[in-house]
């Protein structure tokens, strides 16, 4: 795990960091992990914004992430330093990523498919879809996708980490179009030696 780096300023336990967020970093392919340079993991006891349970800001070399620890689950401080790595790739996808994800989320909302892979992903989508005009609009769709493209990633490197299980219901996305948003980023950032996506 050369290119991350995790460092506690908070009460967490030492656990925390050697046996959930190390091993979740160290599932990240090494062609994301060259994306995005090197990173450094802090826990902290709070952020500046008090809504916030996770920030992270782009260096001239890297990122920086913030997670705070406030009555956080240690496998979900994980998945909030996942989800970081999801919105700065977000913000330096080039246009053929970009466009590769936009066509995927237009099947899929052809398709009529109303769930998401959380709940912010779901609320965007509903707050897209609610109304005609916000439906029209190019910034609301490029935020719902930036939103979406986040979560995924962070679930297809949570896939690489440990077997998941999938959530299903009305409000989740259906396993057959999860599996293609998982593939698409298969594709682009092969799992590490040794891990596999899916079972064979």
């Amino acid at each position: 795990m050369s290119w991350a780096e995790v460092t506690d300023c908070s009460a967490a336990p030492d656990k925390t960091l050697r046996d959930v967020i190390a091993p979740a970093l160290d599932a990240v392919p090494a062609r994301l992990a060259s994306r995005l340079g090197p990173c450094r993991v802090r826990l902290v006891p709070h952020l500046a914004d008090p809504e916030a349970t996770s920030q992270w800001t782009a260096t001239g070399t890297g990122l920086e992430v913030e997670v705070a620890v406030v009555a956080a689950d240690p496998h979900d401080l994980a998945l909030e330093a996942l989800l970081c790595l999801g919105q700065a790739l977000w913000e330096s996808t080039t246009p053929e990523e970009r466009a590769a994800w936009l066509k995927l989320l237009d099947a899929e909302m052809r398709e009529n498919v109303a769930g998401e892979i959380d709940e912010e992903a779901l609320e965007e989508k509903r707050r897209l879809l609610g109304s005609r005009t916000l439906a029209r609009s190019p910034r609301r769709l490029l935020r719902y996708a930036g939103v979406s493209f986040a979560s995924t990633l962070a679930e297809y490197i949570h896939a690489l980490w440990h077997d998941v299980t999938v959530r299903s219901g009305p409000d989740h996305l259906p396993a057959e179009w999860l599996r293609r948003r998982l593939e698409l980023f298969e594709g682009w950032f092969p799992p590490p030696p040794g891990r596999r996506l899916f079972a064979e």
